[in-house]
C-alpha cells in the first residue's frame, strides 16, 4: 500500500516540475530580446548632430543635414540636404538603421515615405528652453542606447545654465534686443515673439524689441522705429555679407535707434545662438556679456 502512494507522489512532483519549467520557458520567450544599438545613424537638425557628438556616438553617423555645421568634423560626413527639404533617395542609399530628426524636419510626405520603408525614425521635440534642451538630449540618448551618458550630459547643461542664471539674478533692467536673421536689398527679416531668438534673448536678460509680432517677419521702417532697440543681434554670416557693423547700423530703418547711436551690435554664430543644443548655456552667457557686462564680469 505504501509503494503505490510513493509512486503517485513522485509522479505528481515530476508533473509539477514539468509545468513549472514550461511556464518559465513561456516567460523567457515573452521577454523581447534587446535590440543592438543602431550603427548607421542619420542626424537631421544641427542641435541633434551636436548632441550625438557630445554623447561620443559620432562614430555611428553616416550622414547629417546641411544645418549640422558644428562641430567641424560634421562637414566631412555626407549631406542629405536641408532639413525641411529632404529627399528619400539619398537617405535610402545610405542604408541607415536609424534616423533622428528634429520635429519640424520635412516635407511631411517624405517623412511618411521613409517610415513606410521600415527605417526607424525618432522625432525629437524642439522647445526653445533649457528644459527643452534637456528633453532633446534625453530623447537622442535613448534612441542611441546611451541613456546614462544622456542623463550626465543633460545634468551638465542644466548646471552650466544655472551658473549663468545666478549671475543674472540681480538684473532689473532688460534691454530691448532686435534680432535680424538676414539683411538684403529688401526689408530685413526680424524675430518677434515665440521664436528661438526671443527665447534666448530672454534667458540672457533681455527682451525682444518686437513684442507685438509673432515669428519671423520682414521689418518695415515703421516697425523698426517703434521697436527702438537698445541692442541689435545678427548672425555672423549676415555681418560678413553686409561688410561689417557700420553697414548695418547705418541702414535707414536702424540709424535712428538707440542701438545705432551707441554702436551696440552683436554678431554670433546662428546655430550656437538659436539651436538650443548642448552649447546653449555658452550662447546665453555670451549674449548676456553684451547685454549685462557688469553682471557677467568675472569676480
Amino acid at each position: 500500500m505504501i509503494l503505490p502512494f510513493v509512486s503517485l507522489a513522485f509522479a505528481s512532483r515530476a508533473f509539477a516540475s514539468r509545468v513549472a519549467m514550461a511556464l518559465l520557458l513561456c516567460v523567457v520567450m515573452a521577454v523581447p530580446v534587446r535590440a543592438e544599438p543602431p550603427e548607421r545613424v542619420i542626424s537631421v537638425g544641427g542641435a541633434i548632430t551636436e548632441i550625438v557628438y557630445a554623447l561620443g556616438a559620432d562614430d555611428r553617423l553616416v550622414a547629417v543635414d546641411s544645418t549640422s555645421t558644428h562641430p567641424a568634423a560634421a562637414d566631412d560626413l555626407p549631406d542629405v540636404g536641408y532639413m525641411r527639404r529632404l529627399a528619400a533617395e539619398p537617405i535610402l542609399a545610405l542604408d541607415p538603421d536609424l534616423m533622428i530628426l528634429v520635429e519640424d524636419a520635412g516635407p511631411p510626405e517624405i517623412i511618411a515615405q521613409l517610415r513606410e520603408t521600415g527605417i526607424p525614425l525618432v522625432t525629437v521635440p524642439d522647445e526653445p528652453s533649457i528644459a527643452g534642451v534637456r528633453d532633446k538630449v534625453l530623447t537622442v540618448a535613448e534612441a542611441l542606447g546611451e541613456a546614462e551618458a544622456g542623463a550626465a550630459l543633460a545634468a551638465e547643461i542644466e548646471a552650466a545654465h544655472a551658473a549663468v542664471a545666478e549671475r543674472l539674478a540681480g538684473v532689473t533692467e532688460r534691454p530691448r534686443v532686435l534680432f535680424l536673421m538676414s539683411i538684403g536689398a529688401g526689408a530685413p527679416l526680424a524675430a518677434g515673439a515665440e521664436t528661438s531668438a526671443a527665447a534666448v534673448i530672454a534667458l540672457a536678460g533681455g527682451r525682444t524689441a518686437l513684442e507685438d509680432i509673432t515669428g519671423f517677419k520682414p521689418l518695415s521702417p515703421e516697425a523698426a522705429a517703434a521697436a527702438a532697440p537698445d541692442v541689435i543681434v545678427v548672425p555672423e554670416r549676415t555681418l560678413e555679407a553686409m561688410g561689417g557693423a557700420e553697414a548695418i547700423l547705418s541702414r535707414a530703418e536702424l540709424a535712428d535707434s538707440p542701438a545705432a547711436r551707441d554702436g551696440r551690435l552683436v554678431a554670433m554664430d546662428a546655430l550656437l545662438l538659436l539651436g538650443f543644443g548642448p552649447r546653449t548655456p555658452e550662447a546665453v552667457a555670451r549674449l548676456a556679456e553684451s547685454l549685462h557686462p557688469d553682471a557677467m564680469a568675472v569676480r
